[in-house]
């Protein structure tokens, strides 16, 4: 796969569309046969939820007295009404259950240390280097008198999305447990992890039940990867997923939104609620039904090229998408308050940050030019 990133889907300017073609078949005769393009389609579609999502509710708000001081907000406060919105872009249950399914079917007939050990430094070399560009930049914006406001949102947006490389790495760890489990007990492995899930939500345990909610996902990608969650199951799991979220919000007064607003007391994210799963079990169950006509779809090289580029950055992609963000803010502060971007996200902010997605994806795109080369330096084609 990743010889297959090397390959140009364009030949630059001046090259005809022709070479564009001739570069995505390239890309689908490098890929493996065995390789399920459906999960990684699925992954692809899991990075680009979050990454928008945190995109479209991620507000920078700048004083007007003060533009120097800013402040994070979110349009959920101010619009409960784009809460539905929120069950697009939360998509953290198909990527543990896209990893899960990659992890069973990688550690077939593999030693555990030296399985790990490549997972944790492809997982851990694309943190390094964030860390080596926002420490020192951290440092600055302290010398330079930066507003405490203004440190602590870049604090936050740079490293509160990597806390699931933390729980990512935990089931890593588990998967051979997690994998037996799933051979002697099948998807019935889930049930006591989602009882955990329940008796967390009703004695407020807090954030110690992240790794167990996440779990139930990961075991489901393992059942699939080892045969044991059939195609029939994804309409039990869309049906019964979309049930539970109706008479959770509805019948118990869990938040309709399935990420946190600041400000509310209660949140189906931090830790992962059973809306959190019953979303979850909706995503997976829908992905089961179309997985099929899927796979035809993804044989075609022009629908496959973009799945193989966004799997290849997809660490860099989720460690620097917020640091676009961000940039593309503090640029904006030698403008002033522009709609969509350091205003208050109320009134029509969602429709004015949506112009400035293209923006934020530009600057993604020339960060992930910049450094997916120092994550991957080391790495062995």
């Amino acid at each position: 796969m990743s010889g297959a990133a090397r390959l140009r889907l364009s030949g630059g300017p001046g090259r005809s569309g022709v070479t564009r073609w001739a570069g995505a078949d390239r890309i689908a005769a490098a890929t493996p046969a065995h390789r399920d393009r459906t999960i990684d389609a699925l992954r692809a579609v899991a990075i680009l939820g979050v990454v928008l999502g945190h995109w479209l509710v991620s507000a920078l708000v700048s004083d007007p007295a003060q533009p120097a001081d800013v402040h994070g907000a979110s349009p959920l406060g101010e619009t409960p009404a784009l809460a539905p919105a929120t069950w697009l872009f939360e998509t953290l249950g198909p990527f543990f259950f896209a990893g899960g399914y990659a992890a069973a079917r990688s550690i077939r007939g593999r030693a555990f240390r030296p399985w790990f050990g490549t997972r944790f430094v492809r997982l851990g070399r694309p943190v390094v280097v964030l860390a080596a560009v926002w420490l020192p930049a951290m440092l600055l914006l302290r010398v330079i008198g930066a507003p405490e406001s203004t440190r602590h949102v870049v604090r936050s947006l740079v490293t509160h999305p990597l806390w699931f490389l933390l729980v990512f790495l935990l089931l890593t760890a588990l998967t051979p447990l997690l994998r037996a489990a799933v051979l002697r007990h099948r998807t019935w492995t889930a049930a006591p992890l989602v009882a955990l899930v329940a008796l967390g939500d009703l004695l407020h345990l807090g954030s110690g039940t992240t790794p167990v909610g996440w779990a139930v996902p990961y075991v489901l990608g393992i059942a699939l990867a080892e045969g044991v969650l059939p195609r029939r199951a994804g309409a039990v799991l869309a049906a019964a997923g979309a049930t539970a979220m109706a008479a959770l919000v509805l019948g118990l007064g869990y938040p309709a939104s399935a990420v946190g607003v600041p400000g509310a007391g209660r949140s189906n994210l931090d830790p992962p609620s059973l809306f959190a799963l019953a979303l979850a079990a909706v995503q997976i169950g829908l992905f089961l039904l179309i997985r099929g006509r899927l796979a035809g779809w993804l044989r075609r090289p022009p629908v496959w090229a973009p799945v193989v580029l966004l799997n290849v950055f997809a660490m860099t992609v989720f460690c620097w998408h917020q640091s676009a963000l961000l940039l593309t803010s503090f640029g904006g502060l030698l403008v002033g308050r522009l709609p969509g971007l350091l205003d208050e996200p109320s009134g029509w902010w969602p429709v004015h940050r949506l112009l400035w997605l293209p923006v934020f994806a530009a600057v993604l795109i020339a960060l992930c030019s910049a450094f997916h080369r120092l994550e991957s330096a080391r790495r062995r084609p």
